[in-house]
C-alpha cells in the first residue's frame, strides 16, 4: 500500500503524524506529507486508521497495483 497526501485539501490537523508518525510528518508549512513509501504490511493497519481520522479526507490510500484503496 502506499498513502499521498492531498496538500491543497490537507488543513494541518495533524493526526495522520500522531497516529502514524513514521509515515506521516507536518512539515514547515503545517501541512502533512507522507514520509514514507511504500507502507510496510505490519502497518497498514495504523496507516489506514491515519487516514480514517483525518477531518478533511487529504490522505488517498492505493494498493500495489495503484487503485485507490480509501478514502
Amino acid at each position: 500500500m502506499r498513502a499521498t497526501v492531498d496538500r491543497e485539501e490537507c488543513i494541518g490537523d495533524g493526526s495522520c503524524e500522531n497516529i502514524a508518525p513514521r509515515y506521516f510528518e507536518l512539515d514547515d508549512e503545517g501541512l502533512a506529507r507522507a514520509v514514507k513509501n511504500p507502507v510496510a504490511e505490519e502497518d497498514e493497519a495504523v496507516v489506514r486508521e491515519a487516514a480514517e481520522a483525518c477531518p478533511v479526507d487529504a490522505i488517498t490510500l492505493e494498493d500495489e497495483e495503484g487503485s485507490q484503496i480509501y478514502p
